[in-house]
């Protein structure tokens, strides 16, 4: 059964606005503390402080429930797991702004000092792993590792320009440039299940996508997701975005994974290719066939098996 945390940071208090967000199953939900924000957490595994902690980031237009194959997998292997909703989504806090990824990278790092870490191993899905990236180079002193997933670094999609992504991808993503409209999208018409079909190699079930949606629907959820997006268009010529920038092309010291799906419908698998010196000095790369962009839930058993035994090593 599902449970509310009693830590001394939480308000446990649930409202009607997000309950949906907080599925049943084989974890605990948590709230926690970050700069001021409220963050919603599906923990499972170990509460010792010698179980490592790893730390899953989902994308869009998800939330934490995306690593729903994935939580029960890394418990019973001996990690302490927390599943992430991200600003703005599910049953975390849904503030006006701070929208882009140094804002939302230091939500991450709080977050794992909130859980009682001093670091974490990131696990990023899709716009989750772009921030996973961002977690890892902007505090390295958090992230013990990192493993992202359709999602190569930023840096090299930086300089490849528009070339690593496929037609889909740039019509969507400048849709949701538009005002007002995606939101309305989101919330009324087909946006998330049109998006999540153009992703996937093979449409996700009904049931599934139907909870999206209507986790999409919590108020100011479609907008929240909308300006993180919004902001990694935005924020290229803008002085935010230029330090990002320069940040991300630092090689990480610290271990890292890139998994791949090769019939990605958003990213072109042979352009956003591996640089293993400018990226990180420990990388692992490895090509999915057959799946598509959602790799947590279209090869699940695949993920959990690279991830578990990339975790072996590194954590």
């Amino acid at each position: 059964m599902t449970a509310l945390s009693a830590r001394p940071a939480v308000r446990s208090a649930a409202t009607s606005d997000y309950t949906c967000a907080l599925v049943e199953g084989p974890w605990r939900h948590e709230f926690v503390s970050s700069g001021g924000s409220r963050f919603h957490v599906a923990t499972a595994g170990p509460e010792s402080r010698s179980a490592p902690l790893v730390l899953l980031l989902h994308g869009y237009p998800q939330f934490w429930w995306s690593w729903r194959a994935q939580i029960p997998a890394l418990a019973d292997a001996g990690y302490r797991v927390a599943a992430m909703d991200v600003r703005g989504v599910g049953g975390s806090d849904k503030p006006p702004s701070g929208y882009g990824l140094t804002a939302r990278a230091a939500d991450v790092a709080g977050v794992v000092r909130s859980l009682g870490r001093e670091s974490a191993v990131i696990v990023g899905h899709g716009t989750g792993g772009t921030l996973a990236w961002a977690v890892a180079a902007l505090h390295p002193g958090t992230t013990s590792a990192v493993a992202v997933l359709a999602s190569p670094h930023p840096a090299r999609l930086r300089l490849r320009s528009t070339a690593a992504f496929t037609p889909a991808a740039l019509r969507e993503l400048a849709y949701v440039q538009v005002p007002t409209l995606p939101e309305r999208a989101m919330i009324q018409g087909d946006l998330v299940r049109r998006t999540l079909d153009l992703g996937a190699a093979a449409p996700l079930p009904d049931d599934v996508v139907d909870r999206y949606r209507a986790v999409m629907r919590i108020p100011f959820a479609a907008h929240s997701a909308a300006e993180a997006l919004r902001w990694v268009v935005r924020s290229t010529p803008r002085m935010d975005g230029r330090r990002f920038g320069a940040a991300l092309r630092r090689p990480l010291d610290v271990p890292a994974l890139q998994l791949q799906g090769a019939r990605d419908g958003f990213l072109r698998h042979e352009r956003a290719d591996v640089d293993a010196v400018a990226v990180a000095s420990d990388l692992h790369y490895e090509l999915l066939p057959g799946a598509g962009h959602f790799l947590p839930e279209e090869a699940p058993e695949r993920v959990n098996e690279i991830l578990l035994g990339w975790l072996a090593r590194v954590a």
